[in-house]
């Protein structure tokens, strides 16, 4: 093992480039990563532009890491050399804020966000806090699990958290990298799903996912078409659009909930009549904890939920980035290391 390792940081805003680092030891409740796969995340834009709040460059981003440990700082001990495990975007929490104390560590006031606070996954290598690994199931490969720990979690978690039965109808708006997984685990919790997308080109592939119905949002009126069928009990919100996702409240039934996971640059204008008026409420739901992290990869391997990605190599990052944010990638970008990112776990 050399001295160094490749990393891809932003030390300009809105330029990456790939450079040599020294490689360092992990501190008191930390492990160093040798890095198999890093996913692509639309929310890598707030490191690529600088204007995440307090952030400081340089920074390596990357939220969707997956590799094997290779040294373990003091104080750990559940976790082994070898041992391949993943980290998503909440990298830690601070266990003093008062949400931390009611165990709600996704909402901690004072979070290490991978990618933003600490450097992140676009590397060879990557120190990471020991408390928000995830071991990775046997079953996954390293480039499949990494969009799992970011958009496989945010999705999953907001639906198993949504207070929904079986047989409820569930709206998933977007069949994209968010939707597309969204979809794959709203089927296996037994919903029935309205894929909403605009044009009719993801018709076939949302059916293919699991979706039971089809509503092109640019042919007909996305609201009238949920009512016919009822009313959503829930709609999963993915679409990073703010004016799109007002428009879904209506398709909500009584007591329904729009649950927003895709954060858009616009305002969401809603009427407080149509809220009032059958109990219907907007919400947004971020990722999770390392145990959800787990949750999410058990119930993946369980369910034979997997993401559709396209893989780079690192040096390819920006080539990556660029695909994601001008919506070319089928769905997910996912940077693989020459550390065995293609191989399943042995």
């Amino acid at each position: 093992m050399g001295s160094t390792y490749r990393a891809v940081e932003v030390s300009t805003p809105g330029v990456l480039r790939v450079v040599e680092r020294p490689i360092s030891k992990p501190a008191a409740g930390q492990v160093r990563l040798r890095v198999e796969a890093c996913g692509v995340c639309h929310s890598d834009l707030a490191t690529v532009q600088g204007d995440y709040p307090g952030l400081k460059l340089p920074r390596v981003p990357g939220h969707e890491v997956v590799g094997r440990i290779e040294e373990i700082g003091p104080n750990v001990s559940k976790w082994k050399i070898g041992q391949r495990v993943g980290v998503g975007f909440l990298g830690g929490q601070d266990g003093e804020c008062e949400p931390c104390l009611r165990g709600d560590f996704a909402n901690c006031l004072n979070p290490v966000i991978s990618g933003i606070t600490t450097d992140g996954g676009y590397a060879e290598v990557m120190i990471a806090e020991a408390r928000a690994l995830a071991s990775i199931p046997d079953e996954l490969t390293s480039a499949d699990a990494a969009p799992l720990l970011c958009a496989g979690i945010t999705t999953f978690n907001a639906l198993r958290n949504a207070g929904l039965r079986a047989g409820d109808l569930v709206g998933i708006q977007g069949i994209g990298g968010l939707g597309h997984l969204g979809v794959q685990f709203a089927r296996r919790m037994g919903f029935r799903i309205v894929a909403i997308n605009n044009g009719p080109e993801k018709s076939d592939l949302a059916k293919k996912l699991g979706a039971h119905f089809y509503v092109d949002a640019a042919a007909e009126d996305v609201a009238a078409a949920l009512q016919r069928m009822g009313g959503a009990k829930a709609i999963l919100a993915t679409a990073p659009s703010g004016k799109a996702i007002a428009a879904l409240v209506p398709a909500l039934a009584v007591c329904g909930k729009l649950i927003v996971v895709g954060v858009a640059p616009d305002a969401i204008e809603v009427s407080s009549p149509s809220l009032v008026f059958g109990q219907r409420s907007i919400y947004g739901s971020l990722t999770g904890s390392a145990i959800d992290t787990q949750d999410t990869l058990a119930f993946s391997v369980l369910q034979e939920v997997r993401p559709m990605i396209e893989t780079l190599p690192l040096d390819k990052a920006p080539e990556a980035f660029a695909r994601m944010m001008d919506g070319k990638a089928r769905f997910r970008m996912v940077l693989v290391m020459k550390n065995g990112a293609e191989v399943s776990a042995v």
